[in-house]
């Protein structure tokens, strides 16, 4: 079968390299000049199994209002006159409830353990390098109720087989000293063993190249325009997809099969056609530093719940990223949470890094309301999904794109999750 694979970001390269698996002709279609560019060229690189609650809970209805209005808030909701801004936002606020919360928590874990699992056969296979650390991931807090309220949630994902540990504060900078200058804040922490980092924009990169190599074409500086399509209700399917290549050329590429993996542009590409996703971009923000100082860095991946930032070693560069802006496609630097990143990465490890020339990056995660992705079959006989996975794109990438290219194989993937269907 002949597929044509719409994003080279870790989503589309893993889809693109796991159906040259399954012996199918690929093509990967990508506007940028080369794989990663976009989402995945700089997020926070963790495999977060474990921390994979949705930012839609019981609690952040009361912090959205408490944020409104603080430039370096970790959520920001900035209100747009747009549609789907707002519709997102109601269903955003529909996810809340804790039976919601709970069904949501079990589909993202149940995707993600899959996906790391998957990651990890496909390094022991190609022997990617990507400076990975595989020394779990410590979670640590400085406010007491937020430490409490996680308990329920660690319980959960120790029910659902992961080993997410509820820790003391003393054991928290016994995992991690580099925490030791701020341990009068902490007030206890959460660690999985399980869990590790790794530079997504490095293995990506050296995937889509393996990927290459094994025969999939890759046609960068290209950018999609519109699905092209014939037929109607069970009957429709695509016909082609048109594009503008780097020279300016409007051309229309055939293929079997589609695969939408534009992350949060995919909404926009697909509502022409009926299907109406509900992602909407989320802008994250990661600052850069180099390490001056390794003893002082910390080795253990973090993640600082009160400031909603993860930080990761790789290699000689320390990677602080998070927050999240609801304020539509823009990827303009915000200064002040630029300023915010390094303020607090600076509190933490005050003499690790050069503070001085930080370089800061922002990305669109493509949220859906939930934060479980879609993941599947469409309406469209030949068009299949695998988009919105937010802010664990990383987590669930690998084991994404295995899952679509075994569905589009006629398989069953070896994972209970809820694939869209009819969408």
């Amino acid at each position: 079968m002949k597929v044509i694979v719409l994003g080279a970001g870790i989503i589309g390269t893993a889809t693109a390299w796991f159906l040259n698996q399954q012996g199918h002709e690929v093509t990967v279609i990508e506007r940028q000049p080369g794989a990663a560019q976009e989402t995945s060229f700089a997020n926070g690189c963790q495999i977060s199994v474990s921390h994979a609650e949705p930012w839609a809970n019981p609690s952040a209805p009361l912090k959205v209002l408490k944020w409104l209005g603080q430039a370096d808030a970790p959520l920001l909701f900035r209100p747009r006159a747009e549609y789907l801004q707002w519709a997102w936002g109601i269903r955003f606020l529909r996810e809340c409830t804790q039976t919601r919360t709970d069904h949501n928590i079990r589909q993202i874990v149940a995707i993600s353990e899959y996906s790391r699992q998957t990651l990890q056969e496909v390094v022991a296979e190609t022997g990617i390098e990507y400076d990975r650390q595989q020394q779990g991931i410590l979670h640590f807090y400085t406010d007491q109720k937020e430490f409490d309220s996680s308990l329920p949630a660690a319980q959960l994902m120790r029910d659902l087989g992961c080993p997410r540990i509820s820790i003391a504060a003393d054991e928290v900078v016994r995992r991690e000293p580099a925490l030791a200058g701020i341990r009068a804040q902490i007030v206890g922490g959460d660690y999985t063993e399980n869990d590790e980092s790794g530079d997504i924009y490095k293995f990506t990169t050296r995937l889509a190249e393996l990927a290459r190599q094994a025969g999939v074409t890759f046609q960068y500086n290209t950018s999609v325009t519109r699905l092209l399509t014939e037929g109607s209700a069970a009957a429709a399917k695509i016909t082609g997809v048109e594009v503008i290549d780097g020279a300016g050329r409007h051309q229309v590429l055939h293929a079997d099969s589609f695969v939408v993996a534009m992350g949060s542009f995919s909404q926009a590409l697909l509502k022409p056609l009926g299907i109406n996703l509900m992602i909407y971009p989320g802008k994250g923000y990661s600052a850069t530093y180099a390490i001056r100082d390794a003893a002082a860095a910390p080795t253990v991946s973090l993640t600082d719940d009160g400031y909603k930032l993860v930080v990761s070693r790789l290699g000689d560069r320390l990677r602080v990223a998070g927050t999240c802006e609801i304020n539509g496609y823009s990827r303009e630097l915000n200064s002040a949470r630029c300023a915010a990143i390094t303020r607090r990465t600076r509190e933490l490890f005050p003499h690790a890094c050069d503070y001085d020339n930080p370089t800061y990056w922002t990305g669109l995660r493509p949220l859906t309301p939930s934060n479980i992705p879609y993941i599947g079959k469409t309406r469209y006989t030949n068009l299949f999904l695998n988009t919105g996975h937010g802010t664990l794109g990383w987590t669930m990438g690998v084991g994404s794109g295995r899952a679509i290219a075994e569905i589009m194989s006629g398989h069953r993937p070896e994972v209970d999750f809820a694939f869209t269907g009819s969408i």
